[in-house]
């Protein structure tokens, strides 16, 4: 059967993606940020999952104003680097695991969630940031990708109990998955960060390390913070910190925390990212 050994955090922010792409990890500026990586990728590559459930949000690039869902799951069996309007990133393809991705919805549907399937789109650096940051420059990515798309960019977001809720059921869903597979669970986005509007540059250190603190041992409590608690604490786009919690409930309450990171700033964000290992 399907299990979930580890999950993983990070922000996933553009910048980091072109500093990747252009060759300026070691510059003087990116690699105290790159080097808070160093970690990850060298556990991975003992680690490879076969699959990752990785959630994420799209930056208006495959979902616009028009269709907005609140949680989507790809149903193709690739999805390419979305052109945010500079070319597309040149990572590779990233491959689907359709059977399992079928599983999943299936299992949500059921768990009363109405997950939108998406069976063409491509995904933006919300995505193939966060893998960049763990496996490098590849050729081909080393295991199968399940994109989770959640709406943090348009009123209403879910709250951060439901998206606790979600990871719940993902983590049911993957443990009735008759495959033996090795499944890996990511959160991204965050931290703090204010693009627009009187309050841009927002970064709050203290809020980020409380978030931090609490998500390892006692996340019950950020499962309960609101939606205008993220907006006043940790700006605007701070909200994506909700798919953290995806990825921390998929784990269940017992986790070992392997690797923690923290950077001010990134390009205007702060840089978060950890590794957990599931105990159970």
């Amino acid at each position: 059967m399907a299990r979930i050994s580890a999950g993983i955090a990070t922000s996933h922010v553009p910048a980091i993606g072109a500093a990747i792409d252009l060759g300026k990890t070691q510059d003087e500026y990116w690699a105290p940020i790159f080097q808070g990586y160093e970690f990850v990728k060298k556990w991975i590559k003992d680690n490879t999952p076969d699959v990752v459930i990785l959630a994420y949000n799209d930056h208006a690039s495959a979902l616009m104003l028009d269709i907005v869902p609140t949680f989507a799951i790809g149903f193709a069996d690739t999805f390419q680097s979305a052109d945010e309007g500079w070319g597309r990133r040149p990572v590779p393809l990233v491959h689907n695991h359709i059977d399992l991705a079928a599983h999943v919805a299936e299992q949500l549907v059921i768990d009363e969630f109405d997950i939108t399937i998406i069976n063409e789109m491509d995904v933006d650096h919300g995505l193939t940031v966060p893998l960049s940051l763990m496996f490098g420059q590849v050729e081909e990515w080393p295991c199968k990708v399940i994109p989770l798309a959640v709406n943090v960019t348009q009123f209403p977001t879910p709250s951060g109990e439901r998206c606790w809720k979600l990871g719940e059921a993902i983590r049911n869903a993957v443990k009735t998955f008759p495959e033996d597979l090795d499944v890996q669970v990511w959160g991204t986005g965050g931290m703090s960060h204010q693009l627009q509007g009187t309050r841009a540059g927002l970064i709050n250190k203290e809020f980020d390390n409380r978030f931090l603190d609490l998500l390892a041992h006692e996340p019950e409590e950020l499962a309960t913070w609101t939606r205008l608690k993220y907006l006043r604490e940790a700006g605007t786009e701070g909200i994506e910190l909700i798919m953290w919690l995806i990825m921390r409930a998929s784990l269940g309450y017992g986790v070992e925390e392997l690797h923690r990171f923290y950077r001010v700033p990134a390009s205007n964000t702060a840089v978060g990212h950890v590794v957990y290992q599931a105990r159970s």
